[in-house]
């Protein structure tokens, strides 16, 4: 069984535990021979995170695989940008099984081809198409052997990030019960830190809270445990570890926007001129800082797939989304939340001041952050919305509606989720008081779009 609702644009979410389940091992065991007739695949990497089925999925997805005559090279339970780092590192596709942020009775599957290069864009399409027709082989032709990776991917990460001076720092690591707590202590050591770990047990109900840390509730424990501890930061995973979202010393988050610029600035003193990728919701911030640091912005759409397409495309050192996804040039261009928490870490090891100050000098916008509304009629919304603000600035879709203006200072974007059927708005203006009539101004366009006419 396979929804069609399941095949998003980058990747596929659906679940698979209750009344409905939108899929199953037998459509996983039909993923797998489809992937390897779309890729031409005789071998690939193999990951799972601890979600809810993920072994039996995984499992039948490589016997579907097999069957169509590929290999599979199983690292077992990994983060994503674990399994980023094992087809980097063995220039093969990759196979990661996780929902990411999703709730618990969620499972999915991410993609890519061979050194972690992003699938092109028709790919869930057309695997998609494929796994309704295709047909299971009689029997089982290519290997399976399992590889324990881990330590090779910490390695890698010191490797691009090697540990700096003596200065002991304290570091909160919420793992929310997904896959950091598989890989943050092994990452982590050896930089002289006293680790208060938060819910590092693997447990794909995620008992104390959802490993989504784009919802601000499900980064209070980190914060309280920040300012209890007297720590010198926090970190906090999303279910695969792939995001990592940063508290300061005084419990406040650090917005992505913020670390995109400290770790973009970081890059160009050891790149001088190289390009930045930003996605259309990243501050503009970044953009002040990459351009005073004699850098160059690119900006794509929201998502994996097209932040490493572009950044291929440019040659891109850095990347950074609003999300916390944060892609190096040097990790093969994929998103790899451990290594931005590191860069973090030493940044502050080499520093004298707090993180806060840190981050403090790029600080300099109001944002709304994400907020999401249910509607029947994404297209509608978004019209009705560009209608409102019609000669009040510069209009573009490259994803979703976004209007600027540059002269007073603001933007705002509103896009359809990828993943979810909801409708995001993004709002960011040099002060307060603009940002927040701006926001109430779209937000009850959006509730006047819902009610019949």
């Amino acid at each position: 069984m396979l929804d069609h609702e399941i095949f998003k644009a980058n990747d596929i979410r659906g679940i698979v535990v209750g009344d409905t389940p939108q899929w199953d091992v037998d459509g996983a065991r039909a993923l797998g021979a489809a992937f390897v007739e779309l890729t031409g695949a005789d071998e690939f990497v193999l990951g799972r995170d601890m979600r809810a089925l993920g072994r039996e999925l995984s499992w039948a997805f490589a016997d579907g695989a097999r069957r169509a005559g590929a290999s599979v090279v199983d690292i077992g339970l990994s983060a994503t940008d674990q399994l980023w780092f094992a087809s980097g590192q063995l220039n093969l596709p990759g196979v990661q099984f996780t929902a990411s942020h999703n709730p618990a009775e969620y499972n999915g599957v991410k993609f890519c081809l061979a050194d972690a290069k992003p699938v092109p864009p028709d790919f869930m399409t057309r695997l998609r198409d494929l796994a309704a027709t295709v047909e299971i082989g009689d029997e089982v032709r290519g290997d399976h052997r399992a590889l324990d990776c881990l330590d090779a991917y910490a390695d890698k990460l010191a490797d691009l990030v090697p540990p700096t001076g003596d200065r002991e720092l304290t570091v909160v690591v919420d793992a929310g019960n997904g896959m950091a707590g598989h890989t943050a202590l092994t990452a982590l050591a050896g930089r002289c830190l006293d680790i208060v770990g938060l819910y590092l047990e693997l447990d794909g109900t995620f008992p104390h809270h959802p490993a989504n840390p784009l919802v601000p509730e499900n980064l209070v424990d980190a914060q309280r445990a920040v300012v209890e501890h007297d720590a010198d930061l926090g970190l906090v995973f999303d279910g695969d570890a792939d995001r990592c979202f940063i508290v300061d010393e005084t419990g406040k988050v650090v917005d992505p926007s913020v670390v995109t610029a400290m770790i973009a600035v970081s890059e160009l003193e050891k790149h001088p001129g190289s390009t930045i990728v930003t996605n259309t919701i990243t501050s503009w911030a970044v953009r002040e800082a990459v351009g005073r640091a004699g850098g160059t912005v690119r900006q794509s759409r929201v998502g994996h797939t097209y932040v490493k397409a572009l950044m291929a495309e440019t040659g891109a050192v850095f990347g950074g989304e609003h999300s916390a996804h944060y892609y190096f040039r040097e990790f093969w261009s994929a998103d790899t939340g451990m290594l931005a928490a590191l860069h973090v870490i030493e940044m502050l090891r080499a520093s004298d001041k707090p993180l806060s100050e840190l981050a403090a000098v790029y600080d300099t916008y109001s944002r709304s952050g994400e907020l999401n509304s249910t509607v029947d009629d994404a297209r509608a919304c978004m019209d009705r919305v560009a209608e409102a603000f019609d000669g009040r600035g510069e209009e573009d879709w490259l994803d979703g509606l976004t209007v600027r203006n540059q002269h007073e200072g603001w933007w705002l974007n509103l896009r359809p989720s990828n993943t979810e059927p909801l409708l995001r708005l993004n709002v960011e203006a040099r002060d307060e008081s603009t940002m927040a009539s701006l926001r109430d101004e779209v937000l009850a366009l959006i509730a006047e779009s819902r009610v019949p006419s």
